[in-house]
């Protein structure tokens, strides 16, 4: 089990990137949340499988098909279980 904390930066509020990342962390059947930030970005904490939570690491560096992601940030931490 690992965690990671993303911040991603761009056009990422008001086109469903929030949601978009919580379905897909719930189809993998990961632990965390997203949430928005004030000044635009957002945030998210990944746990599960590695597997799962850099599939999810990976999709916020991309992106769904409208939000435009300019930066990615993602460390790894330790899952808090």
């Amino acid at each position: 089990m690992i965690r990671r904390r993303v911040v991603v930066y761009g056009r990422v509020q008001g086109v469903f990137f929030r949601d978009s990342t919580r379905r897909l962390a719930v189809q993998h059947g990961l632990a965390g949340w997203v949430r928005n930030r004030p000044e635009g970005a957002v945030e998210a904490v990944f746990e599960g499988e590695l597997f799962a939570v850099e599939r999810l690491v990976e999709f916020c560096r991309r992106g769904p098909a409208e939000p435009r992601s300019s930066e990615s940030r993602s460390p790894r931490s330790s899952p808090n279980g």
